[in-house]
């Protein structure tokens, strides 16, 4: 398997960990009665637990990219590069740092840690394309 390929499983496994705290989170936080029904009347999550809900779907966005600039290299096969391993390495780095300081709150840190990974995925784009 390839580092690339690894790191997509770990970035799968970030999203389910991402998940798992978002439901804590919100166990601790909401009536669970209202989060085991269908959920006909919205209820504002904010705080902490809000920013937590809003991190995981940005990684939902994320991860897809990431996955198609995966699939891309491993089907080209251009994976296996010492650039395509570092952008690989770099977004998942990225994707770790990006919980906290989102969860934190830290402005503008978290837009820089999320740009730094989708820069990243878009190199291991390019690079599948063209190199």
């Amino acid at each position: 398997m390839t580092l690339e390929l690894q790191i997509l499983a770990l970035a799968g496994l970030l999203w389910a960990g991402q998940l798992l705290c978002l439901s804590v989170a919100a166990n601790l936080k909401l009536d669970p009665r209202w989060l085991m029904g269908p959920r006909d009347e919205p209820r504002r999550i904010d705080g902490v637990t809000g920013r937590l809900q809003r991190a995981l779907s940005n990684m939902t966005e994320s991860l897809l990219l990431f996955a198609v600039a995966v699939t891309v290299l491993e089907l080209g096969n251009r994976s296996g590069e010492a650039l395509t391993e570092g952008c690989a390495l770099a977004y998942l780095i990225a994707r770790l740092a990006y919980v906290p300081a989102y969860a934190l709150g830290l402005s503008p840190w978290r837009s820089a840690i999320w740009f730094v990974g989708f820069l990243a995925t878009l190199f291991m784009l390019i690079f599948g394309l063209f190199g």
